[in-house]
């Protein structure tokens, strides 16, 4: 592998498809840190957009389905998957993007991002966890959660207190790079 300063593609991977779903502000704050970074050129798949079938039959529309997420997962060098908790996991949605996929995942750093009440996501980042292991994907140790995310964000979308959850991002966003260089 030949170290370079070309920046890391790195896909946000928005996770819910829920109507009225939270997931777009955290993901513009999420994009926002990204876009900052001279190390990062981000791209965005969201799951609400996907429109990929429940069933892992190749008809013609999940081959037009998947010739817009494909690419997008396949020429990435890392990811950041956001998602809610849902009854103690990750969505369904989210779950089908994954399954649809396999060698797009391999070897590739995955961060992930996660909201929710009480609990902030985080039985769905526990979950998450074993199947990008599964899928050999490397998942990064730092995360960012946002318990009570509602309440985290005013109604323009910004956080309330950026501090902690900055710098949070910072350090989980610092990690792909790391991850991708030769041992």
């Amino acid at each position: 592998m030949q170290i370079t300063d070309a920046p890391l593609k790195v896909t946000l991977v928005v996770g819910s498809n829920r109507h009225g779903r939270f997931g777009p502000v955290v993901a513009d704050w999420l994009l926002d840190l990204m876009h900052d970074r001279d190390d990062l050129l981000p791209d965005v798949v969201d799951v609400a957009e996907t429109d990929l079938p429940m069933s892992f039959a190749r008809t013609q529309e999940a081959t037009a389905a998947l010739s817009g997420v494909t690419p997008k997962l396949a020429t990435a060098d890392a990811f950041v998957v956001l998602t809610p908790e849902y009854n103690h996991s990750y969505p369904a949605g989210l779950k089908n993007l994954i399954d649809w996929h396999y060698t797009e995942w391999q070897t590739k750093p995955v961060a992930l991002v996660s909201y929710g009440g009480m609990a902030g996501g985080l039985r769905a980042v526990e979950h998450l966890r074993q199947v990008f292991a599964e899928l050999h994907a490397v998942t990064v140790r730092d995360t960012v959660s946002f318990h009570n995310a509602g309440g985290s964000f005013d109604d323009e979308g910004r956080l309330k207190d950026p501090a902690g959850p900055g710098v949070a991002a910072k350090g989980m966003l610092d990690q792909p790079g790391v991850a991708l260089l030769p041992i």
